[in-house]
């Protein structure tokens, strides 16, 4: 796409720069003991963004490593930059590293236990905070919406970003813009009102319909599966699974893709389908014993909303939620019907960008596959904080993280502590990407969507919010 493309004049040049230039600072040196050179190795494997490499790395480690995965992980990251070691010894190592994409924090840390090999080597990767030498400069105002402009569309011409962002401060709009095309191949640009899919981001809305029917004393969080749905199929589930569980996934209650998605994909058409087909499981796990992203919990969550309300899901959120906040632009009608100003999403294979229509479910549903505009979640976030959707004491602890590393409250991702906390949602799929954050104590709300592969809209959100001033 060359005639996105254009020269960097003098003011465009200082962006460019402002954009990539980082706290200096000197490489420390990987120790020579046998934890930093399994360390050495690994690091060096995955930078090269080689799948020989890669998996050359697990042939001299005996490693069974999902090689496929680690690639996309690399796409993701961008690479690893190694900051400093935080702590050294023969068997063991702790690195701090930044995402080169991101410039976000992660913990690397590995143990060697017995000969080092197979299982014996273990390796943990975990984000954190940078510390303030490491970190990317806050920006004024106008400099951090600058750069973000600078960045989408220095990405949209490598084919690496295509969507929408939106930033607001206090209930003004800072930035609304789009960037490349809802449909490649009839050259039909994307604008702040293409409606672009949202994946995983509809367990939001799910998450609210479940809290405002708690309200109203038609559903309880302890209330379980079967209290709501009588005939459910596995009786464990049925017993021992609560809404609280299913809203923090914390139920053991899976996944709904693979190969059982795959061959019903299109007669998936309503909830009670997918409980139809997936429903005679029993938990993965003693429910609340541990975290697993559970796809199916807020499937399930769906169909007790139909249960209780009388509505299908679909009804339910239109009235309660989307007409309430004054979204206009955001359903989960079929792939089958036309949605005008819907975007097509695009995926890569072979390095190619092609069509995702393929793997898209027959609908979205409570678990996800809706569609919106940045407008219309920037509308539900100012709905949710005025406390027009559910009440305030309800969303504070909806978003309030329910472990200590946080992650999820109910439905939402919560991270960030002080000034930086936010809560939200990512949704990510083939040819899907969004993200909201909403900042309570700053007044940001900020979107990024797209109809790429994930990261495309996270990681220009993750752009801005390292860069935003904190006032």
């Amino acid at each position: 796409m060359n005639h996105h493309r254009r020269k960097l004049g003098a003011s465009s040049l200082f962006l460019a720069l402002l954009l990539i230039c980082l706290p200096a600072f000197a490489q420390p040196e990987i120790p020579k003991t046998p934890a930093g050179q399994a360390f050495a190795d690994w690091l060096t494997s995955f930078n090269s963004a080689d799948p020989k490499q890669m998996a050359a790395f697990n042939q001299k480690y005996a490693r069974k490593g999902d090689v496929d995965g680690l690639l996309q992980f690399r796409e993701y990251t961008g690479g690893l930059e190694l900051l400093q070691l935080e702590r050294s010894a023969p068997d063991n190592l702790l690195a701090l590293a930044r995402e080169v994409e991101s410039q976000r924090g992660m913990y690397f840390e590995l143990t060697l236990k017995g000969d080092g090999l197979g299982d014996n080597l273990i390796m943990e990767l975990r984000p954190t905070a940078l510390p303030p030498q490491f970190a990317v400069p806050r920006l004024a105002m106008a400099d951090a919406l600058a750069a973000l402009r600078e960045r989408a569309t220095q990405k949209t011409a490598a084919d690496q970003f295509s969507g929408a962002l939106l930033l607001a401060k206090s209930g003004q709009t800072l930035l609304q813009q789009a960037w490349g095309y809802a449909d490649r191949g009839a050259s039909r640009a994307a604008t702040t009102e293409t409606q672009f899919r949202l994946g995983s981001m509809n367990k939001m809305f799910t998450t609210v319909a479940v809290l405002q029917l708690v309200d109203a004393g038609k559903l309880s969080l302890e209330g379980t599966v079967g209290r709501y749905l009588p005939d459910y199929p596995n009786r464990e589930v049925a017993a021992k699974v609560t809404l609280l569980h299913l809203l923090t996934h914390t139920g053991g209650t899976g996944d709904i893709f693979g190969p059982e998605f795959d061959a019903h994909r299109l007669e998936l058409k309503e909830h009670a389908d997918y409980v139809a087909l997936f429903g005679k499981r029993g938990p993965d796990f003693e429910p609340g014993s541990q975290i697993s992203y559970s796809n199916y919990g807020f499937v399930l969550l769906g169909r007790l909303i139909e249960a209780v309300s009388g509505m299908s899901y679909y009804d339910y959120v239109q009235q309660h939620i989307y007409a309430k906040a004054g979204m206009q632009s955001t359903g989960s009608l079929p792939e089958s019907e036309v949605v005008p100003a819907r975007s097509l999403g695009y995926t890569k294979e072979d390095g190619r960008l092609v069509s995702n229509a393929s793997s898209l479910p027959f609908r979205g549903m409570a678990a996800g596959g809706g569609y919106s505009t940045v407008g219309d979640l920037l509308r539900f976030a100012q709905a949710l904080e005025a406390g027009k959707l559910i009440p305030k004491r309800l969303l504070a602890t909806a978003t309030s993280s329910k472990s200590s590393d946080g992650g999820f409250g109910y439905g939402f991702a919560v991270q960030g502590e002080g000034a930086t906390r936010f809560y939200g949602a990512v949704g990510g799929a083939p040819g899907m990407n969004g993200e909201l954050r909403i900042y309570p104590e700053l007044g940001y709300v900020l979107v990024g969507l797209s109809n790429f592969d994930p990261p495309a809209a996270e990681l220009m959100v993750e752009f801005f919010s390292a860069r935003m001033p904190l006032h």
